[in-house]
Order: C-alpha cells, then structure tokens, then sequence
C-alpha cells in the first residue's frame, strides 16, 4: 500500500524513518525510536494542537509500535518493556481496563492500516480523522468468548479499538479505547476527536470467518446446522444504546449487513444512541419456526441484560416476514388455520404440541419499538413456484432435526386439516414452503394486521426491469420480490429505490434506515459529509509502511 511524497519532511518524520525495519530484528530498540517520534510529536501536540503532521506522525508511530509487538511477541501488558531512547530508557506499558474478556493478552492487536478492503461487501472506508492509531482486537485461536456471555458475536471476536500513548518523563503507558463508546480524547494539554477506523473489524472478520462460505449449506442443509440459530451482539453491550436486530434473509447470513453497519457507524449520533445485534439461523427451515427461536432468543436476552432498551428491528428479505411476526398478535387464527381442535386436544407428544403452540400462537413482543422492513417478502414470491423453486423444495432438506422424533414430528404435522385445496400436508416444508404465496400460513397472518402502536416502515426495490410502478397496478420487483409482496398497509413511510433484491446494501436505502433511526430518537438527518477514501489518512503522509500492506477480499 503505497503512500504519497510530501514535500518537505517533519522532524517526527525523519525519527519515524530511521524507526521503520523489519519489527523482529531488535524490536526493543525499534519500539524506543518509536516512542521517541510519539513523544516529539506529542511535545508539538501540545505546542500547536493544530498541527495535523504531528497527528499524523503520532498515530502512525503508534501504529507501528504495536506491530512490532505482534510480530515479535512482546507483551507489555504482562511486564513493562525497557526500550532504549533519545534521551534515556523508556519504560512502556500497555494498561488494561481490568475487564477480563478485555485482557490484551487474549487478542491480536492489528494496526488498522495495515490492511486494504475490496469486495462486494466492503467498497469504502469508513473512517473518523483524529487522535490515536485505530485497531483491531481480534480473539487468539482456541478461544471462545461464547462461553463469557453466549450473546458475544461468536467463539472469534472483533472489535475496533483507538491507541493512545501517553509520556510522564520517561515511562510511557498505551490506553486504549473503544471508538463506538468515546469521540473524544485529552491529549497534551488539549482535547481531540478519537480517531476511528469502521471498516478494519468487519473487513477482517468477513475475510477470516469467511460466514458467506456456509450460506448455501445453511439453506439447502438445514438439518446440519440445527442448533446454530442464535441472536448475538456485534460490539460490547452497553445498557443506554437502543440495539438495533438486524435479521437476514434466505440464502444469507449476517454478513449481508456490512455495508449498512458500516455506513452507520460513520454517524456519531447512531454511536451514541445504538448498538447493532444480528439474529442469523439456517435459512432453509421455514421462517416461522425461527420467529418462535427468535423469541426464545429474546426472551434469554432479556434475562442476560434486563432493562434493556427496545429493539429497532430491520428485516431484508425473509428476515422481514419473521420481523413481521415480532409486531403480530395471532390469536388463534393461525391455529385455527391447521387444526379443527385446540392444542390440549390435539393427539400428539407434548414436545411436538409445545413447538406447534409456539409457532401458531404468539403475541407481539413488546421489547420491539419499531420496524424497518427491506424487500420483505411479506406476500411471499412467485420465484418459489416457479421451476427454481420447485426445484429448489426437492433440494433444500427438511426440518425433522429441529422439530424432534421423525415419526412424532410427521404425526403432529401430517395431523393437519388439509388446505382449501383440499390436498392434506404430506411432507415436511422447507423454506420454500413457507414462501409460496398461497401457502397458509402466510395468507392467513396477512390478514392479521400488525399490532397498533408499533411503526414500521417499508424499503422496496425495484430493478427496473419490471415496467413502470403503478399504484393502481403495481408490478415492479427487486428480481426476486415484487412490489405486491413487499408493499404493506399502514406503513409510516415507503420508499421506493433503484436496486437488485440486496436493497439493504443500497446507498439510498441506507440514507432511509439513517433517517429513520434518527427520527426514531427525535433528530433530524442531515447530509452526511463522504467518508475519507484513503485509509493513508489516518497515518503520515511522507512514510511508507515497511512491508506492503496485505488486500483483504471480504
């Protein structure tokens, strides 16, 4: 990754460069020259804390002070450092919050400017100018963080941290902190935004975790990944945030976010007041037994943290129709819809009567204040009754692992009164099932209307391919979801953009949730200023990096 020439040099410049080498020959002597450019350029900080150089100086030295650490195995945070200086011996230490799932010792701590993005996922940095050298903290191998609290991401972790140093005399001590929960900083005398880099953590995650690798296999496989469905935070819980639940939809995983929680956290007014959750499950099982796993899920949360604040849901696809069900009373008329007998009267196992109550009969939850429906395939699509989609219902597998005993799961389905049809349920469904827009349960919750006092609001695509939308004959559609089955009456705001079925990855699209998160909380959007296309400016203009920087593909 290269780096601009400037035209004259800095004297924390020349420092740097006699600093730069290989970070495993010598690295205590390299980490003392590093310290002595932070130090001069800190010292002009506190001079003249307009001096954008001496930032720029100071935030790369840090940088490169801990990948000398990581490539030499240092660990300051378990015994000071004696590094050789300008002016004497530093002593260097890393402090620690004293929070033992924060404990440097069990992360890589990664200069975020190490690293280029490209992808489809990742298509522009997103970065906060000021003070600190932006990392990330990722989870050492072996480890699993699920085990702490069941609600972290994942067994692998990570996370955005902000560096600074600072010096009283000769020792020197590393502070770090989180960017999501503090945009400001004391620094020489003077306070300056914290730095930030958005993109690094999810970048780096997408490129090692890789969870597009496994979408297809969650959905056509759904029997071996029963079990994994799970709602979990993408950053440290924080009790006055609002989380946001993002769900996806069939065929996808968490990942398909990126590009809007990225763009987000751009927003310091979303830093402050939200926090981002995913619920990810095995999309080939029909949605609404995941809506009855969701709940679970929620209620479990509600345990882990009471008295947090009510969730934003936002649902592309088939994660909209379960967000649907969120803010849904059913009565019993989905019940009623299967079965001509109520559920003690029905002639099956108690396991299979209990996960039947739970999918047919439910209420709204009441820890869900609104709703953001994109491409929501609220009305099903004519994708799944076509020639893919039959095809698709022969290969997608069943659901008998999540449901239990084969022979007391076809009992209790099979036990069903046949449709208006008249032709009896005689297999297992699938996803695909559960899409096709004359399958029962999906006709009969669309005539349930949502439950009064939660506003929902609706993004729809339209690829333009489909004719000129009409709202007296709409026939639009994203390729995939037609404007009928995304369109919902009673939505606070629809709005219609110009994009293919990923209508959560559109920039338009993107700007709405922003508006709508932020009216959410009282505020009104402004234009966002363009984010900074080069990640070189978080560090010195004149200084090349020793080694070329590795390009991450998501």
């Amino acid at each position: 990754m290269k780096r601009p020439k400037a035209k004259a040099e800095s004297l924390s410049g020349a420092v740097l460069k006699k600093a730069l080498g290989d970070p495993r020959k010598d690295p205590e002597l390299q980490i003392g020259r590093l310290l002595n450019a932070a130090s001069l350029a800190s010292d002009k900080l506190r001079r003249n804390p307009k001096n954008d150089q001496a930032r720029r100086d100071y935030n790369f030295a840090i940088g490169r002070i801990f990948e000398v650490l990581h490539e030499s195995g240092l660990e300051p945070w378990k015994m000071p450092l004696k590094c050789p200086g300008k002016d004497g011996q530093w002593t260097f230490v890393v402090k620690s919050d004293g929070d033992p799932t924060h404990d440097p010792s069990l992360f890589r701590i990664l200069p975020a400017d190490r690293f280029e993005f490209s992808g489809s996922l990742v298509k522009q940095r997103t970065v906060k100018q000021g003070i600190g050298a932006p990392m990330v903290a990722s989870s050492k191998p072996g480890l699993d963080f699920t085990k702490k609290d069941r609600f972290i991401m994942g067994q692998n972790v990570y996370y955005g941290l902000t560096v600074l140093i600072r010096f009283d005399g000769q020792r020197c001590t590393a502070v770090s902190y989180d960017p999501l929960q503090v945009e400001n900083v004391q620094l020489s005398g003077h306070s300056f935004p914290l730095a930030a880099d958005f993109t690094a953590p999810l970048g780096l995650a997408l490129a090692e975790l890789k969870p597009r690798r496994t979408e297809l296999e969650r959905m056509f496989k759904p029997d071996q990944y029963a079990g994994t469905s799970r709602l979990a935070r993408l950053q440290p819980y924080e009790a006055h945030k609002i989380p946001i639940l993002c769900i996806h939809g069939l065929g996808d995983s968490q990942a398909t976010w990126a590009p809007m929680i990225e763009t987000l956290r751009g927003d310091p007014v979303i830093r402050q007041h939200y926090q981002f959750w995913f619920y990810t499950y095995p999309t080939g099982f029909p949605y609404p037994l995941m809506a009855a796993d969701l709940r679970k899920e929620l209620d479990d949360m509600a345990a882990r943290y009471p008295g947090h604040k009510k969730f934003v849901a936002i649902g592309h696809s088939m994660g909209g129709m379960i967000a649907r069900e969120l803010i849904t009373d059913s009565g019993m008329k989905l019940w009623n819809a299967y079965f001509d007998v109520p559920p003690d009267q029905l002639n099956v196992s108690p396991q299979a009567r209990q996960i039947l109550e739970g999918t047919l009969i439910f209420n709204h939850r009441s820890d869900i204040s609104r709703v953001i429906f994109a491409s929501a395939s609220l009305g099903g699509s004519d994708v799944a009754v076509g020639f893919l989609g039959r095809l698709g219902k022969k290969i997608i597998g069943s659901s008998t692992a999540i449901l239990g005993d084969m022979d007391d799961t076809m009992k209790a389905v099979t036990s069903a009164k046949p449709a208006k049809t008249g032709e009896p349920i005689l297999a297992m469904p699938n996803s695909l099932d559960a899409l096709d827009p004359d399958n029962r349960f999906l006709t009969t919750i669309n005539n349930i209307p949502p439950t009064p006092g939660i506003p929902y609001h609706s993004i729809i695509a339209d690829r333009g391919k489909g004719g000129n939308l009409d709202k007296t004959k709409p026939v639009s559609t994203d390729g995939l979801v037609p404007y009928w089955s995304s369109h919902i009456d009673g939505a606070q705001s629809e709005l219609i953009v110009p994009s293919g079925h990923w209508s959560n990855q559109n920039p338009q699209a993107i700007a709405e949730v922003r508006r709508i998160l932020l009216a959410h909380i009282g505020r009104k959007a402004k234009p966002v200023a363009p984010s900074a296309p080069a990640p070189q400016n978080l560090n010195t203009n004149e200084l090349q990096l020793p080694a070329g920087a590795p390009r991450i593909l998501d």
